[in-house]
């Protein structure tokens, strides 16, 4: 179960820093929603760690995918560029994430 807050947290903060994006493109109201998704975020992180999940799986976990779905979603929301390079980058994050989670000790 602990896994699930993790997947939220991701979720909350890929959110929140979209929505910082806009923000700072003229739309302050959206301050609003970076500040309730970071705090989801570190919430719902917290969860997951009173729950078992480990430090540095969770935190690499929600660092990294975060990393990966905020650079995916930008290219798609603001047409922000996504170079072979970065897709090259993205598949070594979920190599490592995967490698994280298959060394941790359950």
């Amino acid at each position: 179960m602990g896994y699930v807050f993790v997947i939220l947290a991701i979720v909350a903060e890929v959110g929140a820093t979209l929505a910082l994006r806009v923000a700072t493109n003229g739309r302050p109201r959206f301050y609003g929603i970076v500040v309730t998704g970071y705090l989801a975020a570190f919430a719902a992180l917290t969860v997951a760690l009173r729950q078992g999940v480990p430090l540095g799986v969770a935190y690499g976990i929600w660092a990294a995918t975060g990393v990966a779905a905020t650079a995916v979603a930008a290219h798609f929301l603001f047409r922000e560029r996504l170079t072979p390079r970065m897709l090259a980058g993205i598949g070594v994050i979920v190599v490592g994430v995967l490698l994280v989670e298959l060394g941790a000790v359950h």
